[in-house]
């Protein structure tokens, strides 16, 4: 397996080798580090541009704001029939 040398500062160092477990190397501490931020929702969160996050907020109150009004007219119509109205 090919492998590249990086050059970290020697307080990043020693962070890195406390969370190495038993007779883990560096690379696969690294590894495992990475795994668990992948695997954790909020590393992908704010990946939409602005504009995007925008229109899907704009998106979002629109449907709301939609089933409000079909909740609305289906409670009307309800309220008429409960009453005997229709």
């Amino acid at each position: 397996m090919a492998s590249k040398n990086i050059g970290i500062k020697e307080a990043v160092y020693e962070r890195l080798k406390a969370h190495k477990r038993g007779d883990e190397s560096f690379s696969d501490t690294l590894d495992r580090l990475l795994e668990e931020l992948d695997s954790d929702w909020r590393t992908n969160a704010g990946f939409l541009s602005q504009q995007a996050a925008d229109d899907l907020e704009a998106a979002v109150e629109q449907g709301f704001a939609d089933l409000d009004a079909a909740f609305d007219e289906d409670g009307d119509e309800i309220d008429e029939r409960l009453s005997g109205e229709s």
